[in-house]
C-alpha cells in the first residue's frame, strides 16, 4: 500500500497524537541507571528501586523542580547530595548519564515512522530538563516529524500538572478531543482525563500498534521493529 493509497479517503476527524518521550518513544529505566553509575552503593533489584525513590523522589521534589526549569543542574545536584546523603560527585554522575539512558526504542520510533507516513499529526508533551531536551534535539532527526512539541523545561511546568496540559494544547491548536494523548505513567493519563483528553497507557509499541488499530488509526502495511528511523 502506497502512502497515497494510505491516506486517501481518510476520516478528517481521527485524533492528532500527544506523545510522551521518557519510557515511550526513549528508554527510560531510572533503578537500572543508578545501579549501573553506583555500584559501590547498589548491589540488589531492592537497593535499585530504594535509591530509585530517594534519587527522583517519584519526579516531584528536587527532579521535579528541575524537570519544570525551576532550579540548574547543579542546584540539583546540591539539593539531592544533601537530602540523600550521596556525595555531589555521585549525584553528578547520574546526572551526566542520563543522555546515554536516553536512548531511542526503536520499536515504538518504528510505529512513529508509519504513523508520520500514514498522515497522522504528531506532537509531543514530554517532562524533560532543559539540558537533556537540547541533547535529544541535537542528536535525533526523526523529532524533526513532529509538527510541534513542548518540554516541561522550557514552559516551567510539568506533568501530571494541568497547567502543561492546557499550553499544550494550546500551542498545537488542538482541542482535548480532538487528540489521543500517549504516557507510560498512569498519573499524567488520570490528569488528561479530567481534561476530557482521550489517552492510552503505553506499555510497548507492539500494544500501541494494536491500540491504534482499535481507534481506527491507518498505518502503512510493513510497520515493525526494523522499519526504524535514524538518529545522527
Amino acid at each position: 500500500m502506497s502512502a497515497t493509497d494510505a491516506t486517501a479517503g481518510r476520516d478528517e476527524r481521527r485524533p492528532h497524537l500527544i506523545f510522551d518521550f521518557g519510557g515511550v518513544l526513549f528508554r527510560w529505566r531510572p533503578a537500572e541507571l543508578l545501579a549501573r553509575v553506583l555500584p559501590g552503593r547498589i548491589r540488589t533489584g531492592e537497593e535499585a528501586e530504594h535509591w530509585k525513590r530517594q534519587f527522583f523522589q517519584a519526579y516531584q521534589g528536587d527532579w521535579g523542580a528541575f524537570d519544570s526549569g525551576l532550579i540548574s543542574a547543579e542546584e540539583c545536584r546540591d539539593r539531592i547530595a544533601a537530602r540523600t546523603g550521596l556525595s555531589p560527585a555521585e549525584v553528578q554522575a547520574v546526572i551526566e548519564a542520563v543522555p546515554s539512558e536516553l536512548a531511542p526504542q526503536q520499536d515504538t520510533v518504528a510505529l512513529l515512522r508509519a504513523l508520520k507516513a500514514a498522515g497522522h499529526r504528531l506532537f509531543f508533551l514530554s517532562n524533560m530538563p532543559e539540558p537533556y531536551a537540547c541533547y535529544l534535539e541535537q542528536h535525533h532527526d526523526f523529532l524533526a516529524w513532529f509538527e510541534d512539541g513542548v518540554f516541561s523545561a522550557r514552559v516551567k511546568t510539568g506533568k501530571p500538572g494541568l497547567d502543561i496540559f492546557h499550553l499544550a494544547l494550546a500551542r498545537f491548536g488542538v482541542a482535548p478531543q480532538e487528540a489521543l494523548f500517549i504516557d507510560d505513567h498512569l498519573e499524567n493519563i488520570q490528569a488528561a482525563a479530567q481534561l476530557g483528553l482521550p489517552a492510552l497507557h503505553f506499555t510497548s509499541a507492539a500494544r500501541l500498534s494494536q491500540d491504534l488499530s482499535a481507534r481506527g488509526l491507518r498505518l502503512l502495511d510493513g510497520f515493525g521493529p526494523d522499519a526504524t528511523g535514524g538518529s545522527n
